[in-house]
């Protein structure tokens, strides 16, 4: 349809009926498990903000820019599908918190919101209208008008947002002082991660790479019912065949990845801190399982052939997994080296011509 269209000047058309055509996940995701091949989906938009000439808070503010950084990205390297910057303090904004902003770091909450069962139950489940939501609504939807590949929007989980809202440390003992007051936030926060998502769903997004680092602090029973049990209420809403949520929980070590495919999500996302292939054990062979060379140690820090090696390394290692993908442990930082990017790629290039063993 595209050659089509644009072989007899019609691009207007091509661009309206992509937009009608949803890409099916399912499919998606089934043509990676049946290919010899390995695919790179890196979390990584900060060189795309820098390629640009701008900053993280022109990105993080504004939704054109951020989708520049995005598409500017896509086109220079060959990742499987665009994906944007993880800012876990979007959904926090949106129901009142404070955030700090600074040039060129994501942004972070400060203090606290709620303190209390009596200031939990008063807290309102904000409108998408608020804060910064709208611009990444718009990043997303103006992303999605302009790539062929799947695009994974972001967000974060229910007990990470939680925690932001009642500071991370209080939570935790909260949770077994006073677990109704943090269930019943959890419920609201839900509720907003769930409304939120339906609408970059709407605004053409294929899916969402929802993080939830907090809940790997919690033992696997622990993130069952403060995390797993609320993001599966997400899952069975929104996730169906045009739409697939990917649980990204880069501080499970390996403890509460059962808790995690509980969730029924169609992937899952990990960090640095775990071994691959106990990862890849631990998940069922048909949803995709992605990491984890490390965004700071490796992707910024190490020589670019450092990180071509330890690229091989993981490559080689998860061989025999065909549900692998290839990607950062978290979102890549500012300031990293674009040789260290090349090299990330041509690693997998590398593996993918076979030409090591």
């Amino acid at each position: 349809i595209r050659d089509f269209c644009l072989s007899r000047g019609l691009g207007d058309v091509y661009k309206r009926q992509s937009l009608d055509m949803k890409i099916n996940m399912k499919e998606w995701i089934a043509s990676i498990l049946g290919s010899e091949k390995r695919i790179a989906i890196p979390v990584m938009t900060h060189s795309g903000i820098e390629l640009l000439g701008h900053t993280v808070y022109d990105a993080v503010t504004n939704g054109e820019i951020h989708a520049r950084a995005v598409k500017l990205l896509s086109e220079k390297y060959p990742s499987a599908a665009s994906s944007v910057i993880m800012d876990l303090t979007v959904e926090a904004e949106a129901f009142g918190a404070e955030i700090h902003y600074s040039k060129n770091e994501v942004p972070s909450v400060i203090g606290r919101l709620v303190s209390n069962l009596e200031e939990v139950e008063k807290l309102q489940i904000p409108s998408l209208e608020n804060g910064r939501v709208q611009e990444y609504i718009k990043a997303n939807r103006l992303i999605a008008e302009d790539t062929s590949k799947p695009v994974v929007a972001g967000c974060i989980g229910p007990y990470s947002l939680a925690g932001r809202l009642y500071d991370m440390s209080e939570i935790m003992m909260a949770m077994y002082i006073e677990p109704d007051c943090i269930k019943l936030l959890l419920s609201k926060c839900t509720e907003f991660i769930k409304n939120y998502c339906v609408a970059l769903k709407s605004a053409g997004a294929n899916g969402i790479l929802m993080a939830e680092p907090a809940a790997g602090l919690l033992s696997n029973e622990a993130c069952l019912e403060f995390s797993s049990t609320y993001v599966r209420e997400i899952v069975s809403e929104v996730q169906d065949e045009s739409f697939s949520i990917f649980l990204h929980n880069c501080g499970n070590s390996g403890q509460c990845t059962k808790a995690m495919v509980a969730t029924g999500a169609y992937g899952y996302h990990f960090g640095n801190g775990i071994d691959m292939l106990l990862a890849l054990d631990q998940c069922p062979k048909d949803v995709l399982v992605m990491g984890n060379i490390d965004p700071v140690s490796m992707f910024k820090m190490a020589s670019s052939r450092v990180l071509y090696d330890a690229t091989k390394d993981l490559l080689l290692r998860t061989a025999n997994y065909p549900n692998f993908v290839l990607s950062s442990g978290c979102d890549t930082p500012p300031e990293v080296p674009f040789e260290n990017i090349e090299m990330f790629y041509k690693a997998l290039a590398d593996f993918n011509r076979g030409m090591y063993d």
